[in-house]
């Protein structure tokens, strides 16, 4: 199973989100926990970017939230969380 790794700026994006969010602390969980177990599961609509961000993946937590991550052997690093606008 591959391990979650936040970054910093992660870390802090996401305490503001929750913040400004807190009815989707809940499915943020549940999205991160599937996103560990199965990094390829449908049901996280996951996706490759492209342009300056292709060598990352988006994953949706709600229509219009996405967390950005990258993957690189068993790990994740989660790098942003936010609007569409805001993390691309």
């Amino acid at each position: 199973m591959p391990k979650l790794i936040f970054s910093i700026r992660f870390e802090k994006k996401l305490r503001g989100f929750i913040k400004k969010h807190p009815e989707l602390t809940e499915i943020i969980k549940q999205k991160l926990l599937i996103l560990q177990e199965n990094p390829r599961d449908p049901r996280l609509k996951i996706h490759k970017l492209t342009g300056k961000l292709k060598s990352l993946f988006a994953v949706s937590i709600a229509y219009e939230y996405r967390v950005i991550f990258s993957l690189e052997d068993d790990s994740i690093f989660l790098l942003a969380i936010g609007t569409h606008d805001e993390v691309y």
